[in-house]
This record gives structure tokens, C-alpha cells and sequence, in this order.
């Protein structure tokens, strides 16, 4: 059965009403048979649900705490020190942004949430990154902190953690869409991945008011990894009946979503799904999301096995800079 006959069959049934969790134990196997069997459970994820929980994900605990402890040492600070490295200031959108200073949903009046945002940067800090070459009109280094010392560094290297699983999940995309593992290497030189920590405080107060922690949105990248506090239900996921369903965080697990680049790269094959957070537990709320996109001079255009008569392409031809940045500035109001 071809992607689009695929696509269709799947559009007649049942709307979702949880999220699979995926084993990622063989990401690196192999075995042509055990690799086309999670490629299968992936594909089967990314046209029904577009999210998937992904376990034995790799990312050591440590890791994942020490960034965690970083996060909270930096919005810990006053706002004026924050302010410092307003994301405003910044052609490429790196830095800080304030609460309510991004609008995900223009039905509602802000988003509730704090968060600082960065992007590819080696560990050993270089005078020039080659990898930093073809940003276009997202050109651009990180800014960071003066006063926390530890940060960038444990920061980066969940960054760079998350970033090495991107990589091994790319081939499992590939065979999902019945094409050669090496099919986004070339499109993915460059690690165009921007990664944003997040200080959601706690709400009170119905669900359905005008300020919630991020409002309903698709993301803008390829897919997202997102490591999301233990033990606080907030995400939300749109299914086909306009129905919100819980993704709560579930102990040693990452969720993975599909972005709007493998929407418009799929021509929809690959769902990118309206998602939301909302915080009404009543303590703060730490997240961590990677967005991981194709390099930003990749033109971003339909598959050919995702065209056909009856489905012919539903997007314009951009390039991922372009489209991110327009993204971009839609949400922060450039």
C-alpha cells in the first residue's frame, strides 16, 4: 500500500485517544528486520498521532538533571538580570523571553511561561563553527548568561544529547516513509536544532480562560523532543475530533512530536499536531523541548511518494530559515 492510500485509510478511522510509547532499545541495530519493525511502529505513530513517547531514549539521567538544575538557577534571578538577553534584542531569536511576550494562539492573550532559548554551539567554544555557515537569514550566536557559571555547559551538553538521539531517530523517519536511511543526511548537515528551557509558574482558575502556559499550536522544526517535569500533567494533544488528550510525563520516557517542516515535507502524510500546555497544578513547571529542523537552506518541499493525483501538494515551496523565522516572528510579535 502506498503512503497515500496509507493516508487516506487512516484519515476513515477512529480518532486517537492516547499516546504509544516506542522502545528505542535496537535504535541502533543493525538487523534490516528489527529496523524495518520500528520503522513500521514509528510510521504507524507519526500518520495516526503525530506524538509518540519514546523509552530507552539514551539521555542519562544526570544529564537531564543537571540541565534541569540549571534552568531553575536561571529564572531564579530577577527580571532585570533576565531582561539583560531579551530575545528582542537578537536578529535570530536567541536569549530570553518573558512571560506573556509570545502568543502561540491568537485567540488567547499570552503565554504564560518564561523560557531561553539557543541553539547549535560546540561545547569547546570555537572563534568559527562550520556548522553555523548556511544559517541564512537565521544567522546568528547564542548570548549567555554572565553570571552562571555551569550553565552554558549544562545546558549544551543535554543539547548535544538530544541532538545525537535526533540523529538516530532521522533514519527511522526515512524507512518510514519507504525511503533510504540515508535519505535526510544531506538536508541535516548542519544540526539546525533550537532548544528552549521553560519556567511555566503555577495557575489557578478555569482551563478555558485567555492566558494558559502556551496555547494551542503546531511546531515549526521537523520534530521535537521534549523531556517534560515528572509528576505534572500540563501537555495536551488535538485529536480529529477536536478532542484534548493528555500527555502526561511518564518516568524514563521523552515525548517526540512531528513539526509543521515534515507536514509540509510529507504533504501531510506526517500529522503536526495541534498541541497546548496548560499549568494548573499549582507548583511550577520545568520543560525542556529540542526542536530539531532541516538545515536552513534546505528548501522544504513535497515527497514524491506523499503526491499524487488525487493528493497534490498543499504547500508552497520555502526554505526552513525562512519559514522558521516567519514562525518566529509571528510568536514573539517582531
Amino acid at each position: 500500500m502506498s503512503l497515500v492510500e496509507a493516508a487516506r485509510k487512516i484519515s476513515e478511522l477512529d480518532p486517537f485517544e492516547g499516546i504509544p510509547i516506542i522502545d528505542l532499545q535496537n535504535v541502533s541495530n543493525t538487523d534490516p528486520d528489527i529496523r524495518r519493525a520500528l520503522a513500521e511502529a514509528v510510521r504507524d505513530a507519526c500518520m495516526n498521532v503525530g506524538f509518540l513517547y519514546v523509552k530507552n531514549h539514551g539521555i542519562a539521567e544526570d544529564i537531564i538533571n543537571a540541565a534541569l538544575d540549571a534552568s531553575k538557577e536561571f529564572f531564579s534571578q530577577s527580571t532585570e538580570s533576565k531582561m539583560e538577553l531579551d530575545i528582542r534584542k537578537t536578529p535570530n531569536f536567541k536569549g530570553y523571553n518573558a512571560l506573556r511576550s509570545s502568543n502561540n494562539d491568537p485567540e488567547n492573550d499570552g503565554d504564560m511561561h518564561e523560557g531561553f532559548e539557543f541553539g547549535w554551539e560546540e561545547l569547546e567554544a570555537k572563534a568559527q563553527d562550520e556548522k553555523r555557515a548556511n544559517d541564512g537569514v537565521m544567522s546568528g550566536s547564542n548570548i549567555w548568561p554572565g553570571n552562571l557559571p555551569g550553565f552554558r555547559e549544562a545546558v549544551l551538553t543535554y543539547y548535544h544529547a538530544a541532538v545525537d538521539l535526533g540523529k538516530k531517530l532521522f533514519p527511522l523517519f526515512a524507512l518510514a516513509l519507504d525511503l533510504p536511511e540515508d535519505y535526510f543526511d544531506d538536508k541535516t548537515k548542519n544540526s539546525a536544532a533550537i532548544m528552549r528551557v521553560l519556567h511555566y509558574p503555577p495557575q489557578t482558575g478555569p482551563v478555558d480562560d485567555r492566558v494558559i502556559g502556551i496555547g494551542a499550536h503546531t511546531d515549526f522544526e521537523c520534530f521535537t523532543i521534549l523531556w517534560q517535569e515528572p509528576g505534572i500533567q500540563a501537555l495536551q494533544v488535538l485529536n480529529a475530533q477536536k478532542q484534548w488528550i493528555d500527555a502526561p510525563p511518564i518516568p524514563g520516557t521523552l515525548v517526540v512530536n512531528l513539526g509543521d517542516q515534515f507536514a509540509r515535507w510529507t504533504n501531510d502524510v506526517f500529522k503536526s499536531t495541534v498541541h497546548r500546555a496548560i499549568n494548573r497544578s499549582g507548583v511550577r513547571r520545568y520543560s525542556i523541548p529540542l526542536f530539531f529542523g532541516t538545515d536552513y537552506d534546505v528548501k522544504v518541499e513535497p515527497i514524491s511518494s506523499c503526491v499524487s493525483h488525487e493528493r497534490p501538494p498543499k504547500y508552497e515551496v520555502v526554505t526552513a530559515g525562512e519559514y522558521v523565522k516567519e514562525r518566529l516572528k509571528a510568536a514573539y510579535g517582531h
